[in-house]
């Protein structure tokens, strides 16, 4: 399967970034196209790409997201025709959840997620976290501490494997974001998250 893709950074660099997008916005939303752009400018190749649903919403046939398994094998087959190794994945929010299912077959060096989706806003029993417990992967998981999927307090009572790191953003929605009383600003937050990732990404590649 050849699903289109965008490639950001310098063609040969030696580590690829696989970016996936959210539930609700494709690969070209401003969120995920600044973190291709500020991850490429630190030397990374990113490559980002949409699940079946999402490029057929371009057609105008908008629906849910596909099933978890469609979900699973679009990456699988991205990665396959362009991400040579070493390779990370990364995600916002549902993107990041389909990389951490799939990290540990596919021999991800690490992942890195843009606000987990540890459950539905006003949800907390729906955990989307079973899996988690047993990730072999290094994963970077940036989340925002009032975030509606999943705040400090909410995943403090989690059992996460010892591979994931999570580093909290002070007052950050589900994209980082804080309000302006909190006396930081979304675009401090933002550089953080991707100077977070990208050591992260040199971390794990080595």
């Amino acid at each position: 399967m050849d699903e289109p893709v965008l490639v950001d950074g310098d063609r040969d660099a030696r580590v690829t970034v696989v970016l996936a997008h959210g539930a609700g916005a494709g690969m070209e939303h401003p969120f995920l196209a600044e973190a291709a752009s500020g991850l490429a400018a630190r030397g990374l190749r990113v490559v980002r790409f949409e699940f079946p649903y999402q490029n057929a919403a371009r057609t105008g046939r908008r629906g849910a997201p596909d099933p978890m398994p469609v979900l699973q094998a679009t990456m699988r087959d991205v990665v396959a025709a362009n991400a040579p190794p070493p390779f990370v994945l990364a995600g916002k929010s549902m993107g990041g959840r389909v990389a951490t299912t799939v990290a540990d077959d596919l021999g991800a060096a690490g992942v890195v997620v843009f606000g987990y989706p540890f459950h539905p806003p006003k949800e907390p029993q729906r955990l989307r976290t079973a899996h988690l417990a047993a990730l072999r992967t290094p994963t970077l998981i940036l989340q925002g501490e009032r975030d509606p999927f999943g705040t400090r307090e909410d995943v403090a009572g989690y059992a996460l494997s010892p591979s994931i790191e999570v580093a909290w953003f002070d007052d950050g929605d589900h994209s980082l974001a804080p309000r302006k009383k909190s006396g930081f600003t979304a675009e401090q937050h933002f550089a953080r998250a991707i100077d977070s990732a990208a050591a992260f990404v040199r971390r794990v590649t080595g």
